[in-house]
């Protein structure tokens, strides 16, 4: 018999048990064994600063154990944690949790006034600019290298002077995803995620030379007008990459190798733009993880600052131009002094900006360059791609570990506000990660990227992987959040990591199957409307089953995947119609290795 009982998860313990707007009321129960606490007290703190203590109240007695109660009043945003301390009948204090001192996390947020409503319920794409789809004449810049082999393999390698140059364009452009509009719109896509857009030497972009031009190989201001306007036409809105923490070496503002007609900061301490970088001795500056072509930007440089959020700044300018959202790239290293006239700039021109900020882990309690990041706090992000849900996909798919699944799922509705747990971008694949069938299908993988420019999968791993694509996607659109599907991983494409996961869509030899799977899980997601902001609830989550609900009522879905060699079935009350094979059903069976959704008629 345990000393005491409390689960942070249950709501008979702590209600509401979710994120709260403040001002906030927390209520909390625990349980001691019977006529072993003396008193119980409840300690408050925000990041070590105890702030206040509560005392309990007992407030009867359950099965052998006394019950205490409190509301913790919580009168502004901030990220808090609370523990507790049992006063025992022998004068000794037990803490609650007893592991090193720990706590419990309790996020209480101010809700941004404007947020972006379009983006609930929705399904992001994100392109790869130069290798999605050719639509328009090529314009490459000097030293550019153009691949007349569509679908070959990206140069990898480095020069004579040891730099992988990332030169090599296929040619892929704006003009080709307006092209391909009508086939976003039957996947069910209702917003296109481009990876950066603004003039740059690289293929990959995220060296910018120019904030204000759109890079000639993928069109004009003009073409992004129209791809903007276009896309709206067919459902869709697009959102930016924003690389503000650096920019490129070969750039209108550091100019190293004198290609622009402006004085650049590297060639003069006179350049309008010099206090923007942080240079050393011997022509030496800070760069972005050491690598010199890319020079870090000091965000805190007010005339930066402006450049980027004035009211002629970067962010009007695309904003005018119809973009609906953005990116924000390595948004830890953006400090407040930036990120706050960053994310008003944006929602000063469209209350409906889409604010998605690039975070690998928990984006509640984030601590970069030990600072506490306050981003869902109020006034900052509406959301973050969600790495630690892919992590656990793919663990759950892969290894069983359904458990690893339904840890995360209850760390993202505990920690998360409401609004930003409905708009994470549930992400599988992305330009940073191993292609998805490749990360599934795939066991042993080669190291060093030559052998990793030979390596596909056998004809049984390609079968594994395909199978468990749909595993992992069908949890992709059901959680709570918004699926990113990475361009071609619908089409089954295989790759390693960058640049193996940037190679050309196939188009003439997609995966139809699994192009058809994905346009089906589009449907059911737009069809139903518990995937917007409908209630999560876990079914099981034991012996390789996953399931859970969605919603409420008449409007409920219920999910589940069964990564066992047999099948399962699910215990759960009303469910009557197989979505995913269209029939009437009386059990709830979820065949060996196969996903499964059923909803009531």
């Amino acid at each position: 018999m345990s000393l005491y009982i409390f689960d942070e998860d249950d709501v008979f313990f702590s209600k509401p048990g979710i994120p709260l707007q403040a001002p906030a009321v927390q209520g909390l129960r625990i349980k001691v064994q019977c006529s072993v606490a003396v008193k119980v007290k409840v300690i408050l703190y925000q990041d070590g600063c105890e702030t206040s203590q509560t005392l309990m109240d007992y407030t009867g007695t359950a099965a052998s154990y006394d019950v205490f109660s409190c509301e913790l009043k919580i009168p502004k945003a901030g990220l808090y944690w609370y523990c507790f301390r049992i006063y025992t009948i022998h004068g000794s204090i037990v803490p609650v949790p007893e592991h090193n001192g720990g706590s419990f996390q309790l996020t209480v947020f101010a809700r941004n006034e404007q947020k972006p409503d379009w983006i609930y319920g929705g399904i992001i794409y994100q392109v790869f600019i130069d290798r999605f789809h050719k639509g328009g004449e090529l314009r490459l810049k000097p030293g550019a290298v153009f691949r007349p082999d569509w679908g070959g393999c990206p140069y990898f390698l480095p020069d004579e002077n040891g730099i992988v140059q990332n030169n090599d364009f296929f040619g892929g452009d704006l003009l080709g995803i307006i092209e391909k509009l009508p086939y976003l719109e039957e996947l069910g896509v209702t917003c296109l995620y481009l990876s950066p857009v603004f003039e740059a030497a690289s293929n990959h972009k995220y060296d910018t030379g120019d904030y204000m031009k759109i890079d000639p190989a993928f069109g004009d201001g003009e073409t992004m007008e129209m791809l903007c306007s276009k896309a709206l036409a067919h459902g869709m809105r697009v959102i930016l990459d924003g690389v503000f923490n650096h920019v490129g070496s070969d750039s209108r503002y550091f100019n190293k190798y004198g290609n622009y007609d402006s004085i650049g900061a590297y060639q003069s301490k006179y350049s309008p733009y010099y206090d923007w970088f942080t240079f050393h001795e011997k022509g030496t500056y800070e760069s972005w993880w050491g690598i010199d072509l890319l020079p870090s930007v000091n965000e805190s440089c007010e005339s930066y600052i402006d450049f980027i959020c004035g009211g002629d700044g970067v962010i009007a300018h695309w904003s005018r131009k119809g973009v609906s959202g953005w990116r924000l790239d390595v948004v830890d290293e953006l400090p407040d002094v930036f990120l706050d006239p960053l994310c008003e700039a944006m929602r000063r021109e469209n209350g409906q900006t889409l604010i998605v900020g690039e975070v690998w882990e928990d984006a509640s309690n984030k601590i970069a360059y030990s600072e506490r990041r306050r981003y869902f706090q109020g006034g900052q992000l509406d959301s973050v791609m969600n790495y630690p849900l892919r992590n656990a996909i793919i663990a759950c798919v892969k290894e069983n570990n359904v458990q690893q699944l339904a840890r995360t799922m209850a760390m993202l509705r505990r920690n998360y506000p409401k609004h930003v747990l409905d708009s994470l971008m549930n992400i599988l694949g992305t330009h940073d990660t191993m292609r998805l069938l490749t990360a599934l299908g795939g066991e042993a993988f080669p190291e060093g990227k030559p052998a990793m420019s030979r390596f596909n999968l056998s004809v049984e791993q390609l079968h594994r992987g395909k199978r468990l694509i749909k595993l992992a996607s069908i949890l992709q659109f059901t959680l709570p959040g918004v699926p990113c599907v990475y361009y071609g991983d619908e089409a089954g494409m295989e790759g390693g990591a960058d640049p193996f996961n940037r190679r050309c869509y196939p188009w003439g030899s997609e995966d139809t199957d699994l192009v058809s799977w994905y346009a089906n899980l589009g449907r059911l997601r737009k069809t139903y409307e518990c995937f917007k902001d409908g209630d999560y609830i876990l079914i099981e989550a034991r012996n390789g089953l996953f399931a859970f609900t969605r919603g409420e009522g008449n409007g409920r879905v219920l999910v589940a995947v069964n990564m066992t060699d047999y099948d399962r079935t699910v215990i759960a009350d009303g469910f009557n119609f197989d979505l995913l094979n269209n029939a009437d059903t009386r059990l709830l069976t979820v065949k060996a290795g196969q996903p499964a959704m059923f909803s009531i008629v």
